[in-house]
């Protein structure tokens, strides 16, 4: 073979077309082909990547791509299908200007019905060639290409499915690409689609209306391509499909309940072949899991329509009581999860792709798309399905247990939104009652009979606490603690783990000291025999119950310590696990007692790690370096001293040698939580005060550095941070460096987060001038920036074009309020500063990768004041918004089930078209609270926000007040500044100034 191979590339080097007449001759057709095809990408095209000369002559060329053509009606579909992948790289370089009559012959052959053959090879080149199609050519192609399709495909008396399935993906294609289009070209695209939508309609009925057949994975495949044009043609021309939608949606129904006969015998049972992890000859899988997932995606999209979700009417509690049938275990799952409890934990976390996910996303979407009436269906189905296997449990049903574990599974998937219906209202199934009798009657069941049942009675009673009654959940929460330390099988014990680490937060719920030991030493138990997929179960468990038994945590501490520190030691480099220890070893670093042994147990382990880091294992140094982070946390100051005196100068010749990011990161986070839990005192620790604080301003230095990778100085604008706000005098002689450096650094970097860090130090440093903000803006002009009149003109510059992208509370405060403290001192300078204003619109049609380098995007000037002053108004909009959205949210809810077809447009719009009506003082009351620290999203990192008293600064009553002051203040500046603001920015400003 490796003979043949090498004569033929000798064949390609020399004489191209000799390699296509050895393919039409099938002597050793496959290789050949194959070898043309890896030829062309090499030698076809000289600016191509990978080029390696010769290059093919256009005589060649024009030789080769007859001989293919020739060569496409191969009765063998592996050669059919190389030569199509030749045909196709070929295409890619030369159709359609220099290979024009590529298309027409395509379609002769598309239509010669008496050769198969040629039909086939023409489909399975079309297919290739359609997934690279243009805004240019799909347009002229459609017209021409999707009658002689539309004739394959409804022609199934001379057509295989297979061949018929090649045609709708196809169809697929180009939809995909005239769904893209429609963005730019609404009117000419549903012109194009008007003439052909009914016919396709019409065929995709007729595929659809026949029940699904067992063990045919071409009927599931010729489904499966038609299930996916058709969500092409409702997600991109709804109003075309919508005439249309109801000749299909009886077939769809038919498609949908005779599936699940098959999938009942197939999948779940196991009586019949499923066809899994199987493919055709396209590569294409035939699996009939694969049909359904599509089926389930098919249905989501009607179900996510306004347009389409009525078709359904009083059939949605039918669709939801299917659905959960479809969500049972597979005899397949059943069998893998038995013997691997890993893959069980994995599949169910990482929500694996599988019919039992889609069923959640779908009634997810139902209930998004329906609400109430879309809760109500699904408590309705719940408790039909449970009754049900009730009833199957009672004839001694082997499998009854399988639809009772898939509803439990249904209805936990969409646990929060049952459980917002059953504190609201009323419905016509009581969820708490049915849930108990539920679990009362399942825990008479053998734990080891049915175990996948008590792991999802674990997970599920977790979810649904606040509507159960206390003593069944006591019930179930010691259970799950003797579950934890008995012989049961695996995925019981992971259930178990499942419901403890949600319900052992709930502090109100005291748990008697043995039982928390006796939990500790299990979990203990557990976490040695843990693998990776396992483990983070068991230490979130674990964290849990830490929590939980504060009291208990002291006596422990000694036993658990150790093993959590080794585990994190062993698995330092995986991010997820170490990351899980270090959650464990904080929780019981803060259970009362704990923080000072835990402290003397670390320190003599991390000690020689810091200062012998040449000789560790990878990612070890970096790992004891977050340790230590984690402990100076909130730590009391004979901690931090402890941690000072042992670790201080490592970690600082950690910054100033390593040229290890990850060490680099971590070091600078290290030292910011030393500075900011030792502060003034940290400096006298060394004996030295200067040494000590040249020591932090070389660290400084080195991750200002201009030339140093952005992301070894990825965490210092945190760390400057807590220098500039705890050792402030020591500080302040050194700002013009700082502010220079900061500059040199901001200009240099790569990294987004990087400079958003660098501008909030210019943020605290506005505010940190007050009331001589003026002077700072001074100072910034005597600082050079390269390419710039000065750093304010560079620093301006950049701060309001990446204002937007600043994230977190504390950093969108600081910013935005010291932008409102330079805008007020309307300083002279920032007259003379044009920054980035809106963005052009230049071209038109798809943005392709070339588009963009031949015209890239372009933004307009505008002066820096008004470019403040629109920033701010954003700031004050989007408080506005997140209040308005709070206020109206029961109206919308119930204005969308009523199913007006003008909702959808009107909320879009709703926060744009705000009254100049005087606001109430409740209004103001809310704008008050957003962007409050006291939210639960409001501060990102304790060491920002703590011990900054700038984080008490309501954000809302700020921009409220400031608008006021400015425009009563300077109301002719405040008028012309605001002429460039637009129509719903002027409304929220006048909200706030008119009161």
């Amino acid at each position: 073979m490796l003979k043949i191979k090498q004569s033929y590339e000798v064949f390609l080097y020399n004489d191209t077309f000799q390699i296509v007449t050895l393919v039409r001759l099938n002597l050793c057709f496959y290789l050949a082909a194959v070898l043309l095809k890896q030829f062309i990408k090499k030698h076809w095209q000289e600016d191509d990547d990978g080029f390696e000369h010769p290059v093919v002559s256009n005589e060649e060329k024009a030789i080769v791509r007859g001989l293919l053509l020739l060569s496409l009606d191969d009765p063998h579909r592996k050669i059919c299908t190389a030569i199509s992948m030749a045909v196709a790289s070929v295409a890619s370089h030369d159709w359609p200007d220099e290979w024009p009559e590529l298309l027409p012959f395509l379609m002769k052959l598309i239509n010669d019905q008496s050769n198969t053959n040629a039909v086939n090879g023409a489909l399975r080149c079309l297919a290739l060639l359609s997934a690279d199609l243009d805004d240019k050519l799909v347009p002229k192609i459609i017209p021409v290409l999707f009658p002689c399709l539309h004739a394959i495909v409804s022609s199934p008396q001379i057509y295989d499915k297979p061949l018929r399935t090649k045609a709708l993906s196809i169809v697929y294609s180009c939809t995909s690409m005239i769904g893209v289009m429609s963005g730019v070209y609404k009117t000419e695209t549903s012109a194009l689609m008007l003439p052909l939508v009914k016919s396709w309609m019409v065929e995709f009925s007729s595929i659809l209306k026949n029940p699904v057949q067992s063990e045919d994975p071409d009927d599931w495949s010729i489904r499966m391509e038609t299930l996916k044009c058709l969500g092409q043609f409702v997600q991109n021309f709804p109003s075309l499909a919508e005439s249309q939608f109801m000749e299909v949606l009886v077939p769809l129904w038919q498609t949908f309940v005779s599936s699940l006969v098959v999938y009942e015998r197939s999948s779940i049972e196991g009586l019949e072949d499923s066809y899994e992890g199987r493919y055709d000859s396209d590569g294409s899988e035939t699996s009939l899991e694969s049909f359904i997932i599509q089926l389930f995606e098919f249905l989501l999209t009607i179900v996510g329509h306004k347009k389409f979700v009525k078709a359904f009417g009083n059939s949605i509690q039918d669709l939801v009581y299917y659905s959960i049938a479809f969500m049972q275990m597979t005899e397949q799952q059943v069998h893998a999860w038995s013997m691997d409890a890993n893959q069980y934990v994995a599949d169910e976390d990482e929500n694996t792709y599988s019919c039992r996910v889609s069923g959640s996303l779908l009634l997810e979407e139902i209930v998004i798309s329906c609400g109430i009436d879309g809760v109500y269906a699904i408590l309705n189905a719940a408790k039909q399905r449970f009754d049900e296997s009730q009833q199957q449990r009672l004839k001694r049903s082997a499998d009854w247990w399988r639809m009772r574990e898939a509803t439990l599974f249904a209805v936990s998937s969409v646990s929060e939104q049952l459980l917002e219906v059953e504190v609201s209202g009323p419905s016509g199934v009581n969820l708490g009652n049915l849930l108990e009798q539920t679990f009362t009657e399942d825990m008479a069941s053998g734990v080891h009979e049915f175990p996948f049942l008590y792991a999802r009675m674990f997970s599920s009673i977790a979810k649904f606490s606040s509507v159960i009654n206390n003593a069944v959940i006591d019930h179930f929460l010691y259970a799950a603690i003797q579950a934890i330390g008995m012989d049961v099988p695996a995925p019981v014990k992971v259930g178990a783990c499942r419901s403890l680490s949600q319900l052992l937060p709930d502090t109100n719920r005291g748990i008697p000291q043995p039982h928390i030991l006796a939990l500790f030493s299990s979990l203990t138990e557990l976490l040695k025999q843990a693998s990776d997929e396992t483990m983070h179960l068991v230490l979130e468990t674990l964290q849990a119950a830490v929590r939980a038994g504060h009291e208990s945590a002291l006596s422990i501490e000694p036993v658990i310590s150790p093993i959590l520190l080794n585990m994190w030691a062993l698995h330092v480099s995986d991010p997820f696990i170490s990351i899980d220890a270090l959650d464990v070893l904080e929780a019981i670093k803060n259970a009362p007692g704990c923080v000072h042994p835990l402290v003397l147990r670390i320190l003599p382990y991390v000690g020689p790690i810091l200062n012998k880091p040449q000789q560790q294992p990878d990612g070890l140094v970096a790992g004891s370096l977050d340790l230590l982070t984690m402990l100076l946390k909130n730590a009391p100051t004979d901690v931090v001293k402890a941690i000072y005196e042992v670790c201080f100068d490592p970690v600082v010749r950690t910054v100033l040698q390593s040229d290890d990011h990850g060490e680099m990161q971590n070091a600078t986070q290290c030292l910011a939580a030393l500075v900011s839990g030792g502060q003034q005192q940290l400096l006298t620790w060394g004996g030295d005060p200067g040494f000590t604080m040249r020591c932090l301003l070389d660290v400084a230095s080195r991750l200002l550095d201009p030339d140093l990778d952005s992301s070894g100085s990825l965490f210092v604008g945190n760390y400057i941070l807590q220098l500039i706000l705890h050792l402030s005098s020591q500080m302040a002689q050194h700002i013009w460096d700082l502010v220079a450096a900061l500059v040199r650094r901001m200009q240099s970097c790569q990294i987004a987060g990087l400079r958003s860090s660098l501008l909030l130090i210019f943020a605290r440093l506005v505010h940190m001038s007050t009331p001589h903000v003026d002077q700072f803006i001074n100072l910034l002009i005597t600082i050079p920036a390269e390419g710039h009149t000065n750093s304010l003109h560079y620093v301006m510059s950049e701060w309001t074009k990446q204002q937007g992208e600043i994230q977190g509370a504390y950093q969108i405060k600081i910013t935005t309020t010291a932008l409102a403290l330079l805008l007020s001192t309307r300083h002279v300078e920032f007259g003379n500063i044009n920054v980035q204003g809106h963005l052009i619109k230049s071209s038109v049609g798809i943005t392709t990768r070339s588009k963009s380098k031949i015209s890239p995007d372009q933004w307009t000037l505008m002066p820096l004041p008004a470019k403040i002053l629109g920033v701010l108004v954003d700031v004050l909009l989007e408080i506005q918004e997140q209040i308005g959205e709070e206020d109206e949210q029961e109206s919308d809810w119930e204005e969308v089930e009523a199913g007006d077809a003008e909702i959808e447009q009107d909320l879009l719009y709703s926060t744009g078209t705000t009254s100049f009506t005087r606001p109430s003082n409740g209004y103001l009351d809310a704008m008050a609270k957003a962007f409050n620290e006291d939210d639960d999203d409001g501060c990102d990192d304790e060491l920002l926000c703590a011990a900054d008293p700038l984080n008490e600064i309501n954000l809302g009553n700020y921009l409220t007040n400031f608008f006021r002051e400015f425009s009563q203040g300077d109301k002719p500046l405040f008028d012309h500044l605001c002429q460039s603001l637009t129509q719903a920015q002027k409304k929220a400003v006048q909200m706030v100034v008119s009161r």
